[in-house]
């Protein structure tokens, strides 16, 4: 999960109002100094911490609860409203065409997390191209190229040309009929003076509409200096953070560049391409206090759930089939959506309601269901019960797992037809599920 100590130190102090007999002012300065010290912790600035936490305590002492609200959710309330004010406003990019150039130093990311927004926009049904103009770089149009080749996205480039305001030039040509083009533009160890020049001629060229700074959460504060000093050059528009899932603190990043001009827009959550997010600070906050992000896992449930796929599986289990071809389905659907760990923050109260090694646990053992499922044949996958002993010793040896294995996943199996005719037989469900199915409002059963 992103920020896990901070989520964790978070959901503490939300713990001692819940377990609290009353509140008092006593309990206020309590919560108040394990506020600041998870905040200090996660290297959110210091004077910024003092301020976020005295406008909880004057809130908690002062304002009124509303009606029908108890004083323990009242005083939750404000520490969830305070904490989202910190983060700033919601920034979402404007819906007309979009020149988009990227600026950072190196090392931060910005050549794949180009790729990543690209593919973010074209799952949106956008037409996007990609200009490669880091002409400092060694290989930097090779791994642009291979990025795009991936997601499927155009990439336009000049091997050998010395001069990035030429291939931005002629790559906005290239793409004039595109929705969105991505700039991916050099970056340098430190701010320098050529640096600056030539990401200024970029920017007399190319008249972008959003200038996004990519900076690395291990920057902490520092991003505060460095998203100031793009910014009095090209005037940055809005800030990606990236590595958010690593082990940086990320407070300090998040914090420093929300006191400048420059927002944050998206932020990276692993090291896949699928992995950034547009950035809520209201859902981010709600899912570090635990209290879940459902609208988040709705659309993590729409990037990654086959429709068809999805509605064939339902359509069969409603019949009264549940083969293994269902059960991997089903599967799929739920790997697809990203690490365990991940959904579960999304669920009110799900993160830490099972231990990580647990979750690991769980995310192995789907792993290796999978591969054995890819082992079997197609006879096998949707009569299982024709899997015997000696069948079982084959898939093992195909799937390069134990017998234990494979007896493992028939038994999960069975346990799980066996709940699925229990749901079917609830004449109540099963009509509101067929309810769905005709509206079609039934995405992903099972998820």
């Amino acid at each position: 999960m992103v920020m896990e100590k901070l989520g964790a130190s978070l959901k503490n102090v939300l713990k001692k109002i819940a377990n609290a007999s009353h509140v008092d002012q006593d309990l206020i300065k309590e919560l108040v100094r394990d506020i600041q010290r998870a905040l200090l912790q996660a290297d959110v600035n210091v004077q910024l911490a003092l301020k976020l936490t005295k406008a909880i305590e004057e809130r908690a002492l002062t304002d009124k609860p509303k009606p029908g609200q108890n004083a323990k959710s009242h005083v939750v309330n404000i520490v969830h409203e305070e904490l989202v004010n910190m983060l700033g406003q919601k920034r979402e990019m404007g819906t007309t065409k979009q020149v988009i150039m990227m600026v950072g130093l190196y090392g931060n990311g910005k050549t794949t997390t180009a790729g990543k927004l690209a593919r973010y926009y074209k799952k949106k049904g956008k037409k996007v191209g990609l200009v490669a103009a880091d002409v400092h770089r060694p290989a930097a149009y090779d791994q642009l190229s291979q990025i795009g080749e991936l997601i499927e996205v155009p990439v336009y480039g000049r091997p050998g040309e010395k001069s990035a305001p030429i291939i931005v030039k002629d790559g906005l040509k290239e793409f004039e009929k595109s929705d969105i083009i991505i700039l991916d533009t050099s970056g340098r160890h430190s701010l320098e003076k050529d640096l600056i020049a030539e990401i200024k001629a970029i920017s007399k060229i190319a008249s972008p509409t959003e200038t996004i700074m990519i900076v690395d959460a291990s920057m902490g504060q520092q991003a505060g200096p460095q998203a100031k000093a793009f910014h009095d050059a090209v005037g940055v528009s809005a800030v990606i953070i990236t590595k958010l899932d690593g082990s940086a603190k990320g407070g300090g990043a998040l914090s420093a560049v929300n006191v400048t001009e420059a927002p944050v827009m998206f932020i990276g959550t692993g090291e896949h391409i699928e992995d950034i997010e547009l950035f809520d600070p209201d859902r981010f906050i709600s899912r570090l206090l635990g209290m879940g992000d459902i609208q988040s896992l709705l659309e993590a449930a729409e990037g990654a759930i086959d429709e068809e796929k999805a509605e064939e599986t339902m359509t069969n289990i409603m019949r009264g089939k549940f083969s293994l071809i269902e059960m991997r389905n089903q599967m799929e659907m739920l790997t697809n959506m990203g690490p365990l760990k991940k959904l579960m923050s999304m669920f009110p109260g799900g993160a830490g309601a099972m231990p990580d090694d647990e979750l690991d646990a769980m995310q192995e053992k789907l792993r290796k269901f999978k591969i054995i499922m890819n082992s079997m044949t197609d006879q096998e996958l949707q009569e299982p019960k024709t899997i015997k002993s000696s069948r079982v010793k084959r898939i093992a040896n195909g799937a390069g797992v134990q017998t234990k294995d494979v007896r493992s996943l028939l038994n999960h199996y069975n346990t799980t037809r066996k709940q699925m005719k229990g749901i079917m037989g609830n004449r109540k469900i099963r009509k509101q599920l067929q309810k769905q199915m005709k509206d079609g409002s039934l995405e992903g059963f099972g998820m």
